[in-house]
């Protein structure tokens, strides 16, 4: 596979690479945003996934993740939320499904099974293709992060792929999607209507079934002013879900008075999550 270099830019004494390639697991063209530190070889490499309605281009341009990445020394990898362009019926229609919202889940329901596989794609093509074209980046000392859908996407692929990711974070995640409106039109769509296989997407229901040694704190971030809280996020669910099972790591749940569900509320808070990643990474003590 080959990635396309759209722009290169100077930031923050690295570089933001602007990329796009051919996947096999969407069908589609797709854009990735890389940002690299200055210095060295065998970079750690922290994942960032964005909500809904963004591009590779929100968290770059708006989330300052790039200066924290320079500070500590790892790389960051902002994919797309969705394949785009696939054609099907419906998926421009509105902002919380389809383009823009694919859930990083690997749809089973037709006709969305060719195209929405963020599951696969993200966790699997992507990071596999990334280590093949640039040597310096350490795929196998990496972390994951994410905000909103991001966030859900997150905290699933730390629970699903025990060992995988050293470090998981979250910008006011959608906790518990299988109770809540955005994860039930989402999970329907993709999934179908069978609950179990919308399980294996929901964080709280993941962390139960949780045994790997490897159990980091969990740290989330949520603004008390956010619209979306009570009726779409529960983090409150996930947290409990942790104690239920005593996740060693704990969850800290940070609320926060004031903020809302934006990138300014994300940007307050990245230097927390910047310093819990570089900790897991083995960048700071």
């Amino acid at each position: 596979m080959t990635f396309k270099t759209s722009a290169t830019i100077t930031q923050f004494g690295g570089k933001l690479l602007k990329l796009s390639h051919d996947s096999t697991t969407t069908h589609t063209p797709m854009d990735v945003n890389v940002f690299i530190p200055s210095s060295g070889d065998k970079i750690p490499v922290l994942v960032y996934l964005s909500g809904l309605t963004c591009t590779p281009n929100n968290a770059t341009e708006k989330s300052f993740f790039q200066y924290f990445a320079s500070k500590y020394g790892f790389a960051l990898v902002f994919p797309d939320t969705s394949p785009r362009g696939a054609n099907i019926a419906g998926e421009d229609d509105s902002y919380d499904f389809g383009s823009g919202a694919g859930f990083y889940v690997d749809a089973t329901q037709d006709p969305w099974n060719r195209n929405y596989n963020m599951y696969s794609y993200v966790h699997k093509e992507l990071l596999t293709e990334l280590a093949k074209e640039f040597k310096q980046l350490d795929f196998t000392n990496i972390g994951i992060t994410g905000h909103s859908m991001g966030g859900m996407g997150a905290l699933t692929g730390f629970l699903s792929q025990p060992g995988k990711y050293k470090s998981v974070s979250a910008f006011a995640p959608i906790s518990n999607p299988s109770v809540v409106p955005w994860g039930e039109k989402n999970f329907g769509n993709y999934l179908g209507a069978n609950k179990d296989d919308w399980y294996k997407y929901d964080p709280t229901h993941l962390i139960k079934k949780y045994t790997h040694e490897n159990q980091p704190s969990i740290l989330i971030h949520q603004g008390l002013s956010d619209d979306f809280y009570e009726g779409q996020l529960k983090p409150e669910n996930f947290v409990a879900a942790s104690k239920e099972v005593g996740y060693k790591g704990g969850v800290d749940l940070n609320l926060v008075e004031g903020y809302d569900h934006s990138y300014f509320f994300i940007s307050s808070f990245v230097e927390e999550h910047a310093k819990h990643h570089a900790k897991y990474l083995g960048l700071t003590k």
